[in-house]
């Protein structure tokens, strides 16, 4: 059966797959990042899950993988193959798709970012589906976004476009990986969440899913941290909705497994401080932790679309 190998590099883990020729997931396994091993550890960990992927792809569909989509957090180069630069990683100037393709026997290797990759997944087959212009926002480690319009990603003149994450939101304040004091995602992250109610609840090794379980159970630490994240994710948003004008925000990552205790509580917030602006949509991510990986697969099938036979 013809398939793609699709890699989706996150910061604390790597979600991998083989991707049919209609985008179905064959195939799926996953390893952790272990991004404090260093940059160079944390690609020879993903070239050695790609090599993984090929062989199974040739030992259970029958032959090898066609092709080759990852996608990865931060700034990149999808011409060059280069992932530029990645906060969360450590990554400047690798060229990931050079050194996969020659891991791979010289396959051909899409590269795109991780969450612009994630929303071009929801756009085609996801809560994107059937809407011209959307934000699609992914709360995990960090905060990035992915902008939809007409049916295509808007990558940006220089790859950066949606890294709505690097908005200042609270100007002074805790020193992000990116240089910047304030930055979003070092408030509403999922990572952020989980460091706040860590030290509010004297609990080092607590995250973001253990504030979630205290939030419903009322402990009022936990709802003053919540309160706090969704309060800086309204405000960047807010900025995001003036300057592109959604019609519809889809809210993924990590975070968003939270559901209706996230999104509730979001949508009033950014209503109370719009103005002018028309209120978007705001809705969960279709495809959950999944769109990544698809996403890349989508990629991959697209390249070899542009090769041709």
């Amino acid at each position: 059966m013809k398939h793609v190998i699709a890699l989706d590099v996150g910061g604390t883990g790597i979600k991998a797959g083989l991707i049919g020729a209609g985008g179905e997931l064959l195939h799926r396994t996953q390893l952790a990042t272990r991004r404090e091993r260093g940059p160079d550890a944390v690609v020879e960990s993903i070239l050695d899950l790609a090599a993984e992927l090929r062989g199974h792809g040739e030992r259970h569909l029958g032959e090898p993988a066609v092709a080759v989509g990852v996608a990865v957090p931060g700034i990149i180069d999808s011409a060059t193959g280069t992932a530029v630069y990645a906060a969360n990683l450590g990554w400047r100037d690798v060229p990931l798709g050079a050194l996969l393709s020659n891991r791979l026997g010289d396959l051909p290797v899409a590269l795109g970012h991780d969450v612009r990759t994630g929303g071009l997944a929801e756009s085609r087959i996801g809560a994107g589906r059937d809407v011209d212009r959307f934000l699609f926002l992914a709360l995990g480690t960090g905060i990035a976004g992915a902008i939809g319009i007409g049916g295509r990603i808007e990558a940006g003149a220089n790859g950066a476009a949606g890294e709505i994450g690097h908005i200042v939101v609270r100007p002074g304040g805790t020193r992000c990986a990116c240089g910047q004091l304030g930055c979003l995602e070092q408030f509403a992250s999922a990572s952020a969440v989980g460091r706040a109610w860590a030290a509010a609840a004297g609990r080092p090794k607590a995250d973001a899913a253990d504030c979630v379980r205290e939030l419903a159970a009322g402990d009022p630490r936990a709802v003053a941290v919540w309160q706090q994240a969704v309060a800086a994710l309204a405000d960047g948003l807010v900025t995001a909705v003036t300057l592109l004008d959604p019609r519809t925000v889809i809210i993924g990552g990590g975070l968003a497994e939270a559901g209706e205790v996230l999104l509730t509580p979001l949508r009033a917030a950014i209503g109370r401080r719009l103005t002018f602006q028309r209120p978007p949509a705001v809705v969960p991510a279709a495809l959950g932790g999944t769109a990544g990986c698809l996403g890349a697969g989508l990629m991959a099938w697209d390249l070899l679309d542009t090769l041709g036979p």
